[in-house]
């Protein structure tokens, strides 16, 4: 791997842009100052996975779908008729989601970890920060592979058309409200959340933030922050999340989607994506596929990766020997909850770190960046960006 140093951002600079998660409990930078280099080919490569790998989820999705496979996937009994009517109904648009993958540097196999398809963190980093370190470099900005804002404004805008194309809007949509939502407290979840509403509002609809806590939700007439009634709502909350702690809402919410009255982003079939039980559908449906690792609720008898079906940022991962030994083990809050085993894939490796690359999907992959770290890449990990060369 190849690396560009540079000047790094100083605090100030990147609370200016609203990020102020840039210090480790530690201490150190989250924030590298180094750039991968990465080529133009390298980039395609992880565009094209992406491109490929969600045709398959898609399809992995429908499979679940037909067969009732819903327990697999350990999907939460009451968010089963949710998924089933976003489904079927194309104004249920997936804004946004994160592929992360081992490989494609070094000559290294692009293989596909998971897919954080409903509340992918890293988006302010890859969309915003980096971009902004080569600019404060004064280099080119334009040499990344970083379009995401633009597909975010593009991917708001097909709410409204639901296709490919999302045509220009000129005016300001009347009626067409989106009301986002993040839990009080967490500034990384409620940046995230306003980094969104700014590019919906970009894409012509009438927008509103408020905490979770603060929106009104009527089966009968939908969800309403303060007197406004609003047609979508965005919620940076984990739909598994809200299906074990706010049942009570996880009906409110599949009433009012069976009554038209509100459409929920990301739609909750995002969570059949999020599963890590989807891993192992995917290779029974394309065994050997060369971006796919082999993955089973079983173990494979080989080094392998054991990961909670709904774990995130490393929690409860453990890397273990062909025997089932624990090589190494992150602990967590995600012990109790069902496992899938992956194929162990080595990730890139450079000044005694490990890289895992970062792919995010907006209607198509539209930006790349890395987080660095040790044998499980974890919430202790780094933020490095990138440069094409």
């Amino acid at each position: 791997m190849d690396f560009l140093a540079l000047k790094p951002l100083e605090n100030a600079y990147l609370e200016s842009l609203g990020f102020s998660w840039h210090t480790n409990s530690d201490l150190s930078a989250y924030i590298s100052s180094d750039a991968v280099v990465v080529t133009n080919a390298q980039a395609q490569a992880y565009y094209e996975a992406a491109n490929e790998l969600y045709d398959m989820f898609v399809a992995a999705a429908q499979y679940v779908i037909d067969n009732n496979l819903f327990h697999e996937l350990g999907i939460p009994f009451n968010l089963v008729d949710t998924i089933k009517l976003s489904w079927e109904n194309d104004v249920h648009w997936h804004l946004y989601g994160r592929f992360d993958f081992a490989g494609g540097l070094d000559g290294a196999p692009i293989k596909l970890l998971e897919f954080n398809a409903d509340t992918p963190t890293a988006l302010l980093e890859t969309a915003v920060v980096q971009w902004a370190l080569l600019k404060y470099n004064g280099l080119d900005e334009s040499r990344q592979f970083n379009d995401i804002y633009d597909a975010l404004v593009a991917n708001f805008k097909r709410l409204v058309t639901l296709h490919g194309d999302p045509g220009e809007f000129e005016r300001r949509y009347e009626g067409w409200r989106v009301l986002f939502s993040s839990i009080a407290g967490n500034d990384e979840d409620e940046m995230t959340t306003k980094f969104l509403q700014v590019a919906c509002d970009e894409a012509g609809f009438e927008t509103a933030f408020c905490f979770a806590d603060e929106a009104q939700f009527d089966d009968r007439e939908g969800i309403f922050y303060g007197e406004q009634n609003y047609e979508f709502w965005f919620k940076l909350i984990p739909w598994e999340m809200i299906a074990t702690d706010e049942s009570e809402l996880a009906m409110m919410l599949q009433n009012i989607i069976a009554n038209q009255k509100a459409i929920i982003l990301n739609p909750a079939y995002t969570l059949l994506f999020q599963s890590k039980g989807i891993l192992k559908i995917l290779w029974e449906l394309y065994p050997n596929h060369p971006l796919l690792l082999r993955a089973d609720t079983e173990p494979l008898g080989i080094k392998q990766v054991r990961k909670p079906f709904f774990g995130r940022e490393g929690a409860n991962v453990a890397i273990m020997d062909a025997g089932g030994k624990i090589i190494t083990e992150n602990d967590g809050e995600y012990a109790n909850g069902r496992v899938i085993y992956q194929e162990f894939a080595e990730l890139n490796a450079a000044k005694g770190q490990r890289f895992q690359a970062g792919v995010f999907f907006a209607y198509e992959a539209c930006g790349l960046g890395f987080r660095a770290g040790g044998d499980i890449i974890d919430n202790y990990a780094k933020f490095i960006g990138h440069i094409l060369k």
